[in-house]
């Protein structure tokens, strides 16, 4: 009876962690796609819809970071230090956005990059 429980638990911390590394590089992707977005904005007049659009999903995509590192620690049993990371990224992204409506680019565009490595270095990571 312990053996399948064993294994049980493991398919589980397995499934929590796929979903984790699949929240991280839908979270990279759509940083990548605010960058692409970005040169569209300076470049033609549908950049700036495209801009916006893409803010929303990335906040979005930052915050099922956030569940996917909730779920992976606590039911899973898995370390809370994920939940930290994805917290702090979820600050970040909360001042992007303050700082894009703001319009601060000098403090938005360097943010943007910084955000962009942070989560290439979490998907590299886990």
């Amino acid at each position: 009876m312990a053996t399948q429980v064993t294994v049980t638990d493991t398919a589980n911390a397995q499934r929590t962690s796929s979903f984790l590394r699949i929240a991280i590089a839908l979270q990279t992707l759509t940083i990548f796609l605010q960058a692409v977005s970005a040169g569209l904005l300076l470049t033609s007049s549908y950049g700036a819809m495209l801009h916006d659009v893409g803010a929303r999903v990335m906040y979005g995509a930052s915050m099922l970071y956030l569940l996917a590192a909730v779920l992976a620690w606590k039911p899973g049993g898995g370390s809370p230090r994920p939940v930290w990371h994805a917290t702090g990224f979820l600050v970040l992204a909360s001042a992007q956005v303050v700082l894009g409506i703001a319009h601060v680019p000098s403090v938005h565009l360097p943010l943007g990059v910084l955000m962009f490595g942070l989560s290439v270095l979490a998907l590299a990571r886990c």
